[in-house]
């Protein structure tokens, strides 16, 4: 089978859309369409479905995706065993990560990364931590960038990066620069993310250690992740939960101000994911250290107290 087919093929899910994925791959949209045409005659199915305005896959097509991803998987694996036979640093590197690390960090050192490496080919989704832990059970991606760890004998995770969680409020408001109680938590009108997203597991947990559950707060929305619930801190529908590491820039320009909470210890630690059978790739490890010489006193070194690699348990 023809896995730069089975490559257009995800593309075109992935993004939606028959131009978007021309774009990404760096062809022409009827070289695109073909690709499609050409598998599902080989397939014998109908892969996409092309009756609506947006491009969907068929349920035959889902269940053809979620094979395609492992195969591409298998091939890049073996691109990546051929590579590290020699020194030169090279192949793809797929990174999968949470929004705090995934907009905010990542982005800059990824490309400073390439740069030192031109042959290596960088790709990042961004996802919830429970998505990101998801795509490397199923190799879609080789490492994740987690804000949470999950129970799971096959996943192995390395503390990665620090950061602490802040109630990210309007600059001006009767929040800002404060330290609530929980008692005036509970009025607050709160903002909170969607099921998933490490900000909010972290969140759930202190609260439970203080005697209180979600539903005792006063929810106003429940969002996305960082960029939907920031426009709706900005907006004044309340404050929110969120990563230091996703509203410094809103800070600095004065957008966001910040509040804090007796009684939670939000700091934590965002975890480098990977499978625990397959051996790190030199180029993994070439650019978690690479990462790690980066963020300097933000990194969550390997050798503190609590801090090191586990097999799908809690760390740190």
């Amino acid at each position: 089978m023809d896995t730069r087919q089975l490559e257009v093929f995800c593309t075109v899910v992935d993004r939606s859309s028959f131009s978007q994925a021309a774009e990404h791959l760096g062809v022409t949209q009827p070289a695109v369409s073909l690709a499609i045409r050409s598998l599902e005659k080989r397939l014998g199915v109908t892969l996409i479905d092309r009756s609506g305005r947006q491009v969907e896959p068929t349920e035959t097509g889902r269940h053809v995706y979620r094979q395609a991803q492992r195969i591409l998987a298998i091939e890049s694996e073996i691109l990546r065993t051929l590579a590290d036979k020699g020194d030169h640093v090279s192949g793809p590197l797929l990174v999968g990560a949470s929004s705090g690390p995934g907009e905010r960090v990542l982005p800059t050192i990824l490309g400073a990364f390439r740069a030192l490496h031109p042959d290596v080919g960088v790709s990042l989704r961004v996802d919830d931590s429970e998505t990101v832990i998801d795509r490397v059970l199923d190799r879609q991606v080789e490492l994740g960038i987690a804000a949470m760890d999950r129970p799971h004998r096959s996943l192995l995770f390395e503390p990665f990066l620090r950061d602490e969680l802040v109630l990210c409020c309007c600059p001006g408001s009767a929040y800002a620069g404060r330290r609530l109680t929980l008692q005036e938590l509970r009025k607050t009108p709160l903002v909170v993310q969607q099921e998933g997203s490490g900000v909010r597991a972290l969140v759930e947990r202190e609260l439970r250690h203080a005697g209180l559950r979600t539903r005792d707060l006063h929810v106003v929305a429940e969002l996305g992740l960082s960029e939907s619930t920031k426009t709706a801190v900005e907006g004044g529908l309340g404050v929110c939960f969120m990563s230091r590491l996703s509203i410094d820039r809103e800070i600095r320009a004065e957008r966001l101000a910040i509040a804090t909470v007796e009684g939670l210890d939000l700091r934590r630690i965002l975890y480098a994911v990977q499978l625990a059978s397959r051996p790190t790739s030199r180029l993994v490890r070439s650019f978690l250290d690479f990462a790690r010489e980066e963020l300097g006193d933000q990194a969550a070194v390997l050798d503190a107290p609590g801090t090191r690699p586990v097999r799908g348990g809690r760390v740190g």
